[in-house]
């Protein structure tokens, strides 16, 4: 079993910056790949950035793409992303999670934080 916890949402300003971090346990977080989606009340749960077991491969969607970076520290059991240039369009609760198919990217997903809200105001 893996648990996943989110930090690091909150209220910024547009054009601001945030650094979501996910913290897995469980001692297989270093085969997995992992992923962060948003969902808002409007819309459907969507992957924005995801990144293979050994983080040698990356994918993000289109809207976020060169302001979003996602990273991994495996030695800390850690995946980040980086939000840069962060737009109002972007408020939504962020999800960490965590897929058995270490090189998969738009796979299926295993593994889900509780959610961490990030507001962007214009």
């Amino acid at each position: 079993q893996v648990q996943l916890v989110e930090s690091g949402g909150g209220l910024v300003q547009a054009g601001g910056s945030l650094r979501l971090s996910c913290a897995a346990s469980g001692r297989t977080f270093s085969n997995f790949g992992m992923g962060w989606f948003r969902q808002t009340p409007e819309k459907r749960r969507e992957l924005v950035a995801a990144i293979n077991y050994k983080g040698s491969t990356t994918y993000y969607t289109d809207s976020v793409k060169g302001r979003f970076t996602i990273s991994r520290d495996n030695a800390r059991n850690t995946v980040y992303l980086q939000m840069n240039s962060l737009k109002p369009e972007d408020t939504a609760v962020y999800y960490c999670a965590g897929s058995h198919d270490g090189l998969g990217l738009k796979t299926t997903y295993d593994y889900w934080g509780q959610g961490t809200q990030v507001t962007v105001s214009s």
